[in-house]
Parts: structure tokens; sequence; C-alpha cells
């Protein structure tokens, strides 16, 4: 194996990372207008992911990164044909950082509601966009000889794209919900495991339509046992939850995000960008990588740097590991 196919299953790694973590995040910026009811319960959700969610995104910076040092003409082919919706996936992620952060700065109806609509849209446009980039990633855009993309937005709007970003944002809905009732107390505990049991079968029908339509297109025989580990795990945590078993559902529900996003890049290798022009335009793995030598010296930086960086964030979320509900939440917050 080389180090650019090494590279490849690296950056696989931290975009499932990406979306286990981030996926519940978005999960709870959507049902701080789905399940919260009142000012109060909104804060609790937004409470659970306080300490967490931006050391979440570090995870996407550090793909990006990763991506751009690597496969520096996949980075450059990638966020100029999908520059709109990823400009459209950046713009959300910093209003929403902005609103966690400036909507208990006062106690105005007015300034808080704001704010909350800002955490809601700006969590469900990341969520469903997600899926459609990587969609279109897999089902191949048009990309010319010269490595570039040679399409327009509207090659990236299509039927299939579109049921992938539905899929995401149903996916990361439920895990929200699941985490929601993992962190929670009282009546938005039991409302929040109540509403994951409505959104887990609506989030299997479309993950498996997605996932199965990608199996018939690109798949084989390792994609396909990543497509049954997601149907299991999902499963799985549909029954945990019906149990109360939170911890349980929240660990499968992960499993699920993971298996579906470990399924695509499996689907994709060795391919990393295909040409729905002519394969022989496709960007592999090996044309795409940077020099042996760049990726020597990266992964001996992988190697130092990323068990610290998961031992902090694992140290994280056990120091906020307890559960809060509205009695936690002074007035007017």
């Amino acid at each position: 194996m080389h180090l650019h196919d090494i590279w490849f299953g690296l950056i696989a790694v931290l975009w499932i990372g990406y979306f286990f973590l981030e996926g519940f995040d978005f999960g709870i910026g959507v049902l701080t207008k789905t399940l919260a009811r009142g000012r109060t319960e909104r804060r609790v959700l937004i409470n659970t992911i306080g300490p967490v969610w931006d050391g979440n995104e570090v995870w996407l910076l550090t793909a990006g990164g990763a991506t751009f040092a690597a496969f520096p003409d996949w980075y450059a082919t990638l966020f100029s044909g999908f520059y709109l919706p990823l400009l459209a996936i950046l713009v959300c992620l910093i209003v929403r950082g902005v609103a966690f952060e400036y909507r208990h700065k006062r106690t105005d109806e007015r300034w808080q509601t704001n704010w909350e609509h800002a955490i809601f849209w700006c969590s469900l446009v990341p969520a469903f966009l997600w899926g459609v980039a990587f969609a279109n990633m897999v089902r191949g855009v048009p990309i010319g000889p010269d490595k570039n993309y040679a399409g327009d937005l509207l090659d990236l709007v299509n039927p299939y794209a579109l049921l992938g970003g539905a899929t995401t944002l149903a996916l990361f809905t439920f895990h929200g919900a699941v985490f929601a009732a993992l962190k929670t107390v009282g009546d938005i505990r039991v409302r929040a495991r109540r509403q994951a049991g409505v959104l887990g079968p609506v989030a299997a029908v479309l993950a498996v339509a997605f996932l199965a339509w990608t199996q018939a297109d690109s798949g084989d025989g390792r994609s396909a046992v990543a497509l049954g580990v997601a149907v299991a795990a999902l499963a799985g945590a549909l029954l945990m939850n019906r149990a109360g078993r939170e911890g349980w559902a929240f660990a499968l529900s992960g499993v699920t995000i993971a298996a579906a996003v470990g399924m695509l890049f499996l689907a994709l290798f060795p391919d990393v960008m295909p040409s729905s022009l002519d394969p022989a335009w496709s960007l592999t793995a090996s044309n795409a990588a940077s020099s042996p030598y760049t990726l020597k010296i990266l992964t001996w930086v992988a190697v130092i740097m990323t068990p610290l960086v998961m031992a902090y964030q694992a140290w994280t979320y056990w120091v906020f590991r307890k559960r809060i509900g509205t009695q936690h939440i002074p007035v007017g917050h």
C-alpha cells in the first residue's frame, strides 16, 4: 500500500469523525425549533453542545487541511467546482458560531429570537448541503482533461444528490435527538426520545434508499459490508432508543453515520473525484496526490499530533458528561 492510499484512508477517517461529532451538533440546532418548548428548553439544548461544538469543528479544519496538503489537485477541483455550496456551508458555520456566543448576551426577546433563527437555519442548511456535496463527489462531476471542474451549479442539482442531502439531514437530526435524550433530564429527555423514535424510521428509509443507490452505481464487496453495518446499526439504535438505553442508542447512531460515510469513501476509491465526462480524466488517489516526500512528512506530523488531539477531546467530553435540565438554566436565559 502506498502513502497516498494511506492518506486517502486517513482523510476518510477525519470526515467520519467530523460527521459523527458535528452531526449531533447540527441535529441539536434543528431540534431547537422542533423539540424545545420555550426559550429555556432551547437554552438547555444549546448547553448540551456548548462545551464541545467548536472542538468538533476542528475535524473539519483538519480534513480540509489534510486534503490540501496530501491531495492538492483534489482540493483545488473540489473547492472550485463546489464553490457556492461550500461557501454557503462556511457562512452558516460562521453565523452559527456567532449565534451560540451572542444569543445570551442580551435578555431582549427579539435579540434572542433572531439568533435562535440563525442557529436553526445555519444547522439545517449545512446538514443538507454536506450530503449533496458528498453525493456528487461519489457520483462524478464534469472534470476536464486539465483536472478542472467543467460544469456549473446546476450539474450539482440532481435526484441522487438531493436524496443524499435529505439523508444526511435526517440522520443528523436523529443523531441529535438521541444525543439530547442522553444529555438531558426531565420532560425534554422524554420528548427527545419520542422524537428520535419518529425521526429514526424516516432516516432509515432515506438512508437505505441512498446507500442502496450508491451500491448499485459504484459499490463493491467492501462497500456492501459497510452498507450492512449501517443498516444494522440504525436498526439497533431504534431498538435501544425505544428501550430507553440512550447511551447505546447514541453509540449505534454514531456507528450508522460512520459506516455510511465509510461506504461512500469505499465506493469512491481509488478515485477521489470521478469525471462524468471521461473516466480517464478522473482524479485518483494516485494522480491527485502530493509528492512522496510531502506525504512522508505529513505522516510523521499525524502520528505525533493525532493522539494528542483525540486525548484532549475525549477529556473534554468526560469533564462535561453530566446531564442538564431546565432547573440548571438561570431565569431570562
